[in-house]
């Protein structure tokens, strides 16, 4: 599964910015299986909630 930064198409070079981001990508899912009914998420919510299909959208472009 690949993995990007919210709003951003490629990765920052900054270490920090990359922290930052990860963070904010696994409180996203922490949320979301919160908030889910059963006792896991499926692979397609996951990519969902980490906006992979959006990504691999802007690189087909």
């Amino acid at each position: 599964m690949r993995v990007a930064p919210p709003g951003t198409a490629t990765v920052p070079a900054d270490p920090d910015c990359v922290a930052l981001a990860e963070i904010e990508l696994c409180g996203e899912l922490i949320i979301a299986a919160s908030a889910a009914d059963g006792e896991r998420l499926s692979a397609d919510r996951i990519d969902e909630v980490l906006r992979v299909a959006a990504e691999r959208a802007a690189e087909n472009r």
